[in-house]
């Protein structure tokens, strides 16, 4: 169902706005001080385009797996309270941590949300990095030890509570996961320009209005597994499917079929990979596509269809020269390596990631697509950290929407999407009338109230 062909860069969106300098994470400056106080304005925000990925600066190396922060901080120029925590997404996979910083070397207002993400298997840089966090606390604010709040969610936010609370001796909040992913999302949906977009190779990246109307609508949260949840309004949600072949299922199938040690090597090998090396297409059977049902030639017919027969006529070609003369009889090999012995039992690891990230993909697609059908759910939004911008995997997804439900509906991308957990978790420690709407869940409630009831005005412009 899905083209052998795709583009296979990541994603970067054009820039937004001119921006002022770089936070530079050394200068946390009374960014953690007097938990429950702040009021986070939203007025005025935007992603950072035109800046490099966040350094960790002066807060130090931290022992283990480096944390990464390849995402887009978003500039809250109009923020002026101290903040006083910060929050961690704990999946089985990742661990997502977002906090706040001042913008240096200025004398305007204003600061930003910065996005990090660690391996969870390495919690413990994870937790480290928060210890650092809390160390420039206390350094330039002046603040108790006690003064830092974690706002912790997933499930290892109830894994590694004790953890956490023993190495850094502050308050942890432990939030409910699917509540902190529908208020991420609204939040992105709502209140961050240029954040939404839909993807397809022939119009890679179109960004999507923002939208007060946003009920109902189906989010396909893929992390280790995935899980599909049926949105009719801010507090009202309900998890109505999903599957256990998620990110989890392709990092541990390539681990094992692949030389691979990490899930980005993984995406990098998928981008030099060709699947028709693997996959029996639609023109390996007739030859030229089945027009008749919207089949291209390119389409994959059986994923991994081609592995069987190829192993076999490998087999019998090493019979027939006395013994196996390859190695060790179908190993997995580099492209380099395989290019010598294509038709035989060796298989490119690039060809075989790229095929499993289709048939993964193709999977999810289809019953997301199947999801939206059965509850009348219009819109389709795609999160969690499987994605990470990757436009073979967005374009898969793009096309598996498309294609079952006839060009009538879309698949939506979010530049954040691995992150709407831990957002939500970031906002769930606000007091009431905060941000330039007053508080995001009581306008998102107004607004759904609003919609059947003419009597109600649902939106609130602070």
């Amino acid at each position: 169902m899905q083209s052998s062909h795709g583009d296979a860069a990541a994603v970067s969106a054009e820039p937004v706005r001119p921006q002022r300098p770089r936070t530079d994470t050394s200068t946390i400056d009374n960014t953690i001080t007097h938990p429950g106080n702040v009021r986070i304005n939203v007025k005025g925000a935007f992603i950072v385009d035109d800046e490099p990925s966040s350094p960790n600066g002066a807060l130090g190396d931290v022992e283990g797996s480096m944390p990464q922060h390849e995402t887009k901080d978003i500039r809250l120029p109009n923020h002026t309270a101290v903040v006083s925590h910060i929050a961690v997404d704990i999946g089985g996979s990742l661990a997502k941590l977002v906090y706040f910083s001042r913008e240096p070397h200025s004398t305007e207002p204003g600061g930003r949300l910065n996005f990090m993400k660690f391996e969870t298997e390495d919690i413990d840089a994870c937790i480290k990095f928060m210890q650092r966090l809390k160390s420039k606390q206390q350094q330039l604010n002046g603040s108790q030890p006690g003064a830092l709040c974690v706002m912790a969610t997933g499930g290892g936010a109830f894994k590694y509570y004790d953890k956490i609370k023993e190495a850094l001796g502050v308050e942890v909040l432990r939030e409910d996961e699917m509540e902190c992913l529908i208020i991420g999302l609204d939040f992105f949906i709502t209140e961050i320009p240029c954040e939404v977009f839909t993807y397809s190779e022939a119009d890679p990246m179109q960004f999507a209005e923002a939208r007060t109307d946003i009920y109902p609508y189906l989010l396909v949260n893929i992390g280790s597994g995935v899980s599909m949840i049926k949105v009719s309004g801010p507090t009202a949600y309900e998890r109505i499917g999903g599957t256990s072949l998620g990110g989890g299922t392709l990092w541990g199938l390539l681990s094992l079929m692949t030389g691979a040690k990490s899930f980005d090597e993984m995406l990098g090998m998928a981008d030099r990979g060709d699947n028709s090396a693997v996959d029996m297409l639609v023109g390996d059977i007739y030859g030229t596509g089945y027009s008749k049902i919207g089949l291209k030639s390119t389409t994959i017919a059986s994923s991994f269809g081609k592995v069987f027969k190829q192993k076999q006529d490998a087999e019998k070609v090493a019979e027939d020269l006395g013994g196996l003369a390859i190695g060790d009889g179908g190993a997995v090999k580099t492209r380099g390596e395989s290019e010598k012995i294509r038709g035989t039992a060796g298989f490119a690891s690039e060809d075989i990631s790229r095929s499993l990230l289709y048939a993964i993909s193709n999977n999810i697609g289809q019953i997301a697509y199947l999801q939206s059908e059965k509850h009348n759910l219009a819109r389709i939004y795609f999160g969690g950290s499987f994605i990470r911008g990757h436009r073979q995997t967005m374009n898969t997804l793009s096309y598996a929407i498309k294609f079952w439900s006839n060009g009538q509906k879309v698949a939506y991308f979010l530049r954040h999407e691995g992150y709407l957990g831990a957002v939500g978790a970031f906002l769930k420690r606000q007091p009431r009338n905060w941000g330039r709407r007053n508080s995001v869940e009581e306008a998102m409630v107004a607004r759904w109230k609003a919609k059947d009831d003419p009597l109600v005005d649902g939106g609130v412009e602070g």
